[in-house]
């Protein structure tokens, strides 16, 4: 993502690239194209991280669950 479109996203925003960035990086070590092929995927705290990074983008640090 270009650094001017960066600046643009809110601190959420940007914690969910960061970690979506680690969790590509680490797809693409490990020679697999999604974590469940990962056989680390359960106990795995890079996938935990970014799972948490979503949720907090989502809603923006705010409590509560999601109505869809």
């Amino acid at each position: 993502m270009e650094d001017s479109k960066k600046e643009e996203l809110d601190e959420y925003e940007k914690k969910h690239l960061e970690e979506l960035e680690k969790l590509e990086e680490c797809k693409k070590s490990k020679g697999v194209d999604s974590c469940r092929k990962c056989s680390e995927f359960y106990p795995c705290e890079l996938r935990k991280s970014y799972v948490d990074a979503v949720f907090f983008s989502m809603n923006k640090g705010q409590t509560g669950g999601f109505e869809f």
